[in-house]
């Protein structure tokens, strides 16, 4: 076996790499750009090479930088993970020509399938089912919109080397064929050094179905069932799941059977996944892509089958046979992913960077809980690279006991200093229709036309939120009196009954309970039911874990002077506890109105100005480009909400921008 190993990538990618080399008794190399010093993958490798700046293209994406630290280092092989220079067949076929092994397909079956255009030729010879639309490079947007014409909308404009969402655009008419392409084209060169587009139909109502296959280099192929990825935002996979709730053994059968044709085809070596877009309706499927690595999302196949599939890749690197046969394959209850990320979902989703004052992850359990991330407390995530900060992925015996698991790790997932995804997951994991499991990719655009607020994660059970606030109010208010010796003379002088005062953006909320002390908690009574919270709960801490009559839960406190936050099943709740007076004189006082900042156009995240569209004095009309963002290797258009002319530009292209920083103002 290999003795040493070095692993081209960072963050949770190469954190889980190295967990597995470290069991299988193989050191291992940690590369890093200079933004990546204090990263968590750095620390975890036996060594560690810097390779240059920040920004990829000068560090992740240099293929003599990477051979060089293989040579420094005496490394045997690399491992490539997923993104950066994971399905480049230029950078497989270099190390095997510097004797270095690429834990990974060869070269040539990289540079087959690894090419969205080549792939789909190649599947049409295998008999694999695909999907009609032009399959040559389109030179320009005024091309890309005669094509589209011609396959008739909606069209999929795809960068022939994408993945992972970027380089992808779904166009509805001209103007966003003519707009996705230059997009597309511009994400394409900037993430993958190739800029090549073609175009397809987009298949309407689709599930995104992808089969996860191995093979070796003597000749042995198996298919590890499916994964179905189709809660997708803007083509970017938000929950995956093992196995799937559309799929039935007949079709399971049929995907994974084409799926390992289409390996054999090109003689593939290693663990890859062939995805495929499904009707909802008739069940037929077509070949999407295949990619070349491993996927972001391995995880829930490795719970239902009992694979670890980075050791696989490794052993197959070595040349040795897999260890198990078609027949062997099994599926062992259900696994699901969720995808935590560093974006405002509250503010459409825009990338949210900075320190993470606090990262603590729920729990591991073995078998029912497991979390993997390249990111630690008081790290900082940067706007130099993707926004995935973590993998939370639980399993479970059924659908339902994962989703269960889910929700509870979820609830369990503190993070605070920058804004996360966790919200819009735990919307998730209760909507019906995700539950029922009927759902297709575009489920999230229909489900959440307009964006994604507060409103649309209700909290089914408001008194324990209630019951709760008052336990931390009077914990704190009690552990006062008892420092100051006064804990009797204070008990007499506010007595039991408190208003909790929920704020929210329509106003205050007021709610009269009694809380009274009990052993381990307090004895709420409110609406006139009664609610005993039990909880060792310590102040300061961010996780609360207790019970509500005896049933369990988990949620999340923060304190801000006077005001108390609670979050739960994805509800961020804010109260201020008082006396009945008190509240009185509360809701006398009137609400600070916002500023007006129509008048400005403000820069939603941090992030690098690409393109300023407009110039002082110009008539713009509302759905006009403004200007272009690019944060964590994605091109953010900014659009007029609404008619203006332009008085001032307060920012210039290529200026790094803060959150709400002034680009234009308007007169």
């Amino acid at each position: 076996m290999f003795t040493k190993i070095l692993i081209a990538n960072r963050g949770e990618i190469a954190c889980r790499v190295i967990k597995t080399a470290r069991k299988m008794g193989i050191q291992t190399v940690a590369v890093y750009s200079e933004a990546d010093k204090d990263a968590l993958h750095v620390d975890l490798a036996d060594e560690a090479v810097c390779i240059g700046p920040a920004a990829s293209k000068e560090s992740y994406l240099v293929m003599d930088k990477i051979i060089a630290a293989c040579k420094q280092t005496g490394a045997e092989a690399v491992h490539p993970g997923y993104g950066f220079l994971s399905e480049n067949a230029e950078f497989s076929r270099r190390l095997e020509e510097e004797g270095i092994k690429f834990i990974g397909p060869k070269h040539y079956s990289v540079a087959k399938m690894g090419d969205k255009i080549e792939s789909k030729k190649l599947a049409i010879e295998a008999k694999v089912n695909t999907i009609p639309g032009y399959n040559d490079a389109i030179a320009g947007p005024d091309e890309a919109v005669k094509i589209a014409q011609k396959i008739g909308y909606p069209v999929m404009i795809k960068a022939s080397a994408g993945g992972g969402g970027k380089g992808l655009r779904v166009a509805y008419n001209d103007a966003e064929a003519h707009e996705g392409f230059s997009s597309c084209v511009n994400e394409a060169r900037n993430s993958f050094g190739d800029d090549r587009v073609f175009i397809e139909k987009y298949v309407l109502e689709p599930r995104h179905i992808e089969i996860q296959v191995l093979g070796d280099s003597h000749g042995n192929y198996v298919y590890l069932n499916e994964r179905d990825c189709s809660i997708q935002r803007r083509h970017q996979k938000v929950i995956e799941e093992a196995p799937s709730p559309f799929v039935d053994a007949e079709m399971r059968k049929a995907m994974g059977e084409q799926a390992v044709a289409l390996a054999r085809a090109v003689n593939y070596e290693s663990a890859g996944t062939v995805e495929f877009v499904v009707s909802g309706a008739t069940k037929e499927f077509y070949f999407l892509e295949m990619n070349t690595r491993l996927q972001v999302e391995h995880p829930v196949t490795e719970l239902i089958t009992g694979l670890d599939l980075v050791e696989q890749m490794i052993r197959v690197a070595y040349g040795e046979k897999l260890p198990l046969a078609q027949a062997d394959v099994g599926i062992n209850g259900w696994a699901m992913e969720c995808r935590i990320n560093a974006e405002d979902p509250f503010r459409g989703f825009l990338p949210s960077t900075g320190r993470l004052v606090k990262f603590q992850p729920p729990a591991e359990i073995p078998g029912q809980v497991r979390v993997d991330t390249g990111v630690y407390d008081g790290g900082e995530i940067s706007m130099f690279y993707d926004s995935m900060i973590a993998k939370l992925i639980v399993h479970g015996a059924t659908r339902e006991q994962a989703i269960a698991r889910m929700r509870d790790a979820l609830n369990a997932f503190v993070i605070r200093g920058i804004s996360s995804n966790i919200p819009f997951q735990a919307a998730l994991m209760q909507h019906p229709r995700f539950q029922s499991g009927i759902f297709d990719t575009g489920f999230i655009a229909k489900e959440y036309p307009k964006g994604f607020d507060p409103s649309m994660v209700p909290h089914d059970d408001p008194a324990l939120l209630v019951s709760v606030a008052a336990f931390v109010y009077r914990s704190y208010t009690d552990r006062s009196a008892s420092v100051s010796g006064q804990l009797e003379g204070h008990e007499r002088l506010v007595g039991d009954k408190w208003v909790v005062v929920r704020l929210t953006a329509d106003g205050k909320e007021p709610h009269e309970v009694v809380a009274r002390p009990v052993a381990g908690g307090y004895h709420v009574e409110y609406k006139g039911e009664q609610y005993t919270i039990l909880s060792d709960w310590k102040l300061g801490e961010s996780l609360f874990r207790g019970t509500c009559n005896g049933d369990e839960f988990t949620l999340q406190v923060e304190r801000h002077k006077t005001k108390y936050s609670l979050f739960h099943w994805g509800t961020r709740a804010d109260f201020m506890v008082m006396s009945a007076r008190a509240a009185e004189l509360l809701a006398l006082m009137p609400d600070k109105p916002a500023p007006d900042l129509s008048k400005f156009l403000l820069s939603p995240m941090p992030g690098l100005l690409r393109e300023v569209a407009v110039q002082v004095g110009q008539e713009v009309k509302a759905g006009e480009k403004l200007a272009v963002i690019e944060a964590m290797k994605m091109e953010n258009i900014l659009k007029a909400e609404q008619d203006c002319k332009v008085k001032k530009i307060a920012a210039q292209p290529g200026e790094s921008l803060s959150v709400d920083q002034v680009i234009v103002e308007f007169e």
